[in-house]
């Protein structure tokens, strides 16, 4: 996720309007350093069982934990826009797939009344 940390700006053009949750198996105590030692700017949910990855499409492996984590895309109304079961943070291809989803709720400002 630290990845995705580092394209923030581009990807929801500074934070404008759209929050983003990553799901992941680890425990509240564990995400909560992570975030705080990565200073990440999204939200984390925690899910040791795995049941709302699953509801959201994701795949638990046999033994109950997470192959990768959900990146669920959230609107300015708070409806859940989109949802990634699968965000894998090293392929360009996904970054590529969230820009456009957070585009569809939330315009790039550089792009409005423009084109």
């Amino acid at each position: 996720m630290q990845a995705y940390r580092d394209q923030y700006a581009r990807l929801f053009h500074d934070g404008r309007n759209v929050h983003l949750v990553g799901l992941s198996a680890d425990t509240p105590e564990e995400l909560a350093s992570w975030a705080s030692d990565d200073d990440f700017q999204f939200l984390f949910g925690s899910d040791p069982g795995s049941t709302a990855y699953a509801a959201f499409g994701g795949d638990p492996r046999d033994n109950g934990m997470v192959g990768s984590r959900a990146v669920i895309v959230v609107a300015p109304d708070g409806t859940i826009a989109h949802v990634m079961p699968s965000f894998n943070q090293v392929d360009p291809g996904a970054y590529e797939e969230l820009a456009a989803a957070i585009d569809a709720v939330t315009p790039d400002p550089d792009d409005e009344g423009g084109a």
